[in-house]
């Protein structure tokens, strides 16, 4: 297939306008149910840092986003309790916000259903159902305090609805801004060196931007709970099915159960990419240089030479942005008990 039929393959697959890159909001999209505020802020990061969410008291959602580094935690796969490996890579936390459904295969609408998704699931954090988890919470004076000034309105604040939304409201403080592009958008034409320049420029040429558009290049124009998903790969057929095992994983079909959802996904983020090797949901490709090669194969049927892949590595380099400082959070203590059985 030829790169303009690929091209027209691609164009096919958009509801979004195409070729749109733009600078990194200041602020969030944040839901009308679920206020920002200093109380729950803090509560989230607590709850964000807590292992004492896992059955086991070993694994918190920091443990596979890591938020003092680059927001996942550099496997293949994510790790969870008893030492088990799921099946996917663990996207980055910083700028999901911005996403407007999560995971890879976009099964959660919001950020407050993501929260809850791991801490039941068998290989993540192993709770057998919520209700042990508030139960937990409530053997913890510290963490009913908080809820109660996170939640002053609520007759019985803690409740997993609660317990997600805090969650939510920390992550939603999680963003990077300031990256060298969003500065050259803004005006500073000196922030781009020459080869970012280019890379910038070829990514729409050879049509990246198709899919990678928007503020963090997953898509442009979507309200959330409305995912942009594309399948992987758009051309079949080349070595890198098999040799990156591309196609074992079904993607949203997981999912869906349809069959036109099959191997696709959610579009990642080019933010802070250079960042977060390795590459792919199932992790299998180490380097960026190489998951570009990948991607232009498989998605447009382009061979690049090592140049375009340089100058490309280059442009998404200056996606890399400014994390806020994080600090540890001091969590609430029980005297004189346990709350975490043995395993």
């Amino acid at each position: 297939m030829h790169l303009r039929k690929s091209l027209l393959v691609l164009a096919s697959f958009m509801s979004v306008s195409a070729w749109a890159m733009k600078p990194l909001p200041n602020k969030v999209p944040v839901p009308a149910d679920n206020p920002m505020t200093p109380q729950k802020i803090e509560l989230g990061k607590m709850l964000y840092f807590e292992p004492r969410l896992s059955i086991d008291g070993t694994i918190s959602c920091n443990s596979c986003h890591n938020v003092m580094a680059d927001g996942a935690d550099g496997r293949a796969v994510g790790a969870g309790v008893r030492g088990q490996r799921g099946g996917r890579g663990s996207p980055t936390v910083w700028n999901s916000a911005f996403h407007t459904v999560q995971f890879w295969d976009g099964r959660a609408a919001s950020l407050e259903d993501q929260a809850k998704g791991p801490i039941t699931n068998p290989i993540e954090m192993g709770m057998p159902h919520h209700d042990i988890v508030i139960g937990r919470i409530n053997q913890i004076p510290g963490y009913v305090a908080a809820f109660k000034k996170a939640f002053p309105k609520d007759k019985n604040p803690v409740n997993t609805d609660n317990l997600a939304k805090a969650i939510a409201t920390f992550e939603r403080t999680l963003i990077t801004p300031n990256a060298p592009f969003d500065k050259y958008m803004k005006g500073n034409k000196k922030a781009l060196n020459p080869q970012q320049i280019r890379g910038m420029k070829l990514v729409e040429e050879i049509g990246c931007t198709s899919c990678h558009s928007g503020e963090i290049f997953a898509g442009e124009g979507l309200k959330m709970g409305e995912g942009n998903y594309q399948p992987f790969p758009q051309i079949p057929g080349s070595k890198f099915d098999k040799m990156y095992d591309i196609t074992a994983d079904l993607g949203r079909y997981e999912v869906t159960k349809k069959v036109e959802d099959k191997n696709h996904w959610r579009v990642p983020t080019w933010r802070n990419v250079a960042l977060t090797a390795p590459y792919f949901h199932n992790g299998k490709v180490k380097t960026l240089d190489e998951a570009v090669r990948v991607m232009a194969k498989t998605q447009l049927d382009a061979d690049l030479n090592d140049g375009q892949v340089a100058d490309i590595v280059a442009f998404l380099n200056s996606l890399t942005g400014e994390f806020p400082k994080q600090t540890m959070p001091r969590l609430p203590v029980t005297e004189n008990f346990s709350i975490t059985p043995d395993p």
